[in-house]
């Protein structure tokens, strides 16, 4: 309770107007999101019968979109302002989403439906989700980042307890297209409160400095090239978002079909998780203190990966199958959420304040494209080994994860160190006329 009573204190970043605009509207947002999130897997599933690879092409329209305008979108947000971009894609967020349940109104919803929005919000969840990373920092600057993103990360743990445990109910009582309208309603509030904060940014690179938009992806791609902490960090993106996604490509038809839960009881599971994040959000600064950020990032990956493995050893609706799948949402979520903040404070810090959005989208749409792959070999194992042998080998690609930052530079960071490298371009080799 002592800790809690710390995080809430009103000092630091909570006597700053701005980031708390900020935060409101993502706390909003992500409530919104995770419901929504929760209620087109139970849609597919549930409302329209889909298969294992529906399931996964539905994934892959989401992540294949954003695969695709990534590298783009790291070059909007460097050459743009950043929060109109956020609020621009709120708003279309919103719309699109809001479709479905006027489609399932009229007895007209289809599955190609649901996979052209999650194609669409892919793209604009993409685009939001660099420029937002990107505009933390000028936002709060570099000294406030771990305090900022364990705030924001806390709150959508917190979030997450109470959408996941209403999802489920809502789903089971008013139907997935429904519950999808709250997400709906949620970017709309989240785009009111960022478009209110008032603090100005900074102008963009004039036109003239623009140097072409392969020749500016290549700048960020050669940044974290030579940089081994950021090769590092994207080498584990990679791998734990290929894990999630052939974890999570089957995880909703092995839960429904074979252990046989009810999606309200699967809701107040699911908010386990949340609790759990929410406590490895308050942690994680005191866990990288006394650990040290590099083995901070690699137990919690490690933890994450063996927690998933609880899933797959759970037999039918019992209690014992309960325990196993809060023991996973217990133990897992904290610890990865330990690792992602540190993981992301490290890159925005490292990062040179004009290539924020290059470095971010890049790291994005990289793991974003294994993603896509992931899912798919989800659905093609699922068929395949079926749906437990499918869990089991997305926990093994976490650890692997896990591994691959432990043989890294990362595994020595004491501390999240002050960039050491001048903001100068990095140097390209000529273009061939």
């Amino acid at each position: 309770m002592r800790r809690i009573g710390n995080w809430l204190r009103l000092d630091g970043l909570w006597r700053h107007p701005d980031f708390l605009r900020l935060w409101t509207g993502e706390t909003i947002s992500e409530f919104g999101s995770l419901i929504g999130r929760t209620a087109l897997t139970f849609t597919a599933i549930l409302a329209l019968d889909a298969r294992p690879y529906q399931v996964a092409l539905l994934l892959a329209a989401d992540i294949g979109s954003g695969l695709v305008v990534g590298p783009i979108a790291g070059v909007w947000v460097d050459r743009l302002r950043r929060r109109p971009l956020m609020i621009a894609a709120d708003l279309g967020r919103a719309a699109l989403l809001a479709s479905i349940p006027v489609a399932y109104a009229f007895d007209l919803l289809r599955i190609e439906q649901l996979y052209v929005v999650a194609c669409l919000t892919g793209v604009m969840t993409m685009t939001f989700a660099v420029a937002y990373r990107s505009y933390l920092p000028s936002l709060v600057g570099r000294e406030e980042l771990l305090e900022g993103n364990s705030k924001l990360t806390a709150s959508s743990a917190a979030a997450e307890v109470g959408a996941f445990g209403t999802a489920g109910w809502l789903v089971q009582a008013l139907t997935g297209p429904v519950a999808i309208l709250v997400d709906a309603v949620s970017f709309l509030f989240s785009a009111l409160f960022i478009g209110a904060i008032k603090k100005q940014e900074l102008e963009p690179a004039p036109v003239h400095e623009r140097e072409g938009v392969v020749r500016e992806i290549a700048e960020g791609l050669k940044t974290i090239v030579h940089d081994a902490r950021l090769r590092a960090l994207a080498g584990s993106e990679v791998l734990n978002h290929i894990a999630f996604a052939i974890f999570g490509t089957v995880f909703g038809l092995y839960v429904i079909r074979e252990l046989h839960f009810q999606p309200g009881v699967l809701g107040m599971i699911y908010a386990v998780g949340g609790v759990s994040s929410f406590v490895g959000a308050m942690a994680s600064r005191r866990v990288a203190s006394r650990l040290g950020v590099g083995p901070a990032m690699i137990y919690g990956l490690a933890l994450m990966g063996l927690s998933m493995l609880a899933v797959p050893l759970a037999r039918d609706a019992t209690l014992i199958a309960v325990g196993l799948l809060v023991a996973q949402q217990l133990f897992g979520d904290g610890s990865f959420t330990v690792y992602s903040i540190n993981g992301m404070t490290l890159r925005q810090t490292i990062t040179p304040d004009r290539l924020q959005g290059r470095v971010n989208a890049a790291m994005e749409a990289g793991p974003h494209g294994m993603q896509l792959l992931g899912a798919l070999a989800g659905g093609l194992l699922g068929e395949a080994i079926g749906l437990r042998g499918t869990l089991v080998v997305g926990a093994g690609v976490m650890v692997l994860a896990a591994a691959w930052l432990a043989a890294s530079p990362v595994r020595g960071l004491r501390t999240t160190p002050v960039r050491d490298e001048p903001e100068a371009p990095v140097s390209l080799a000529p273009e061939v006329s």
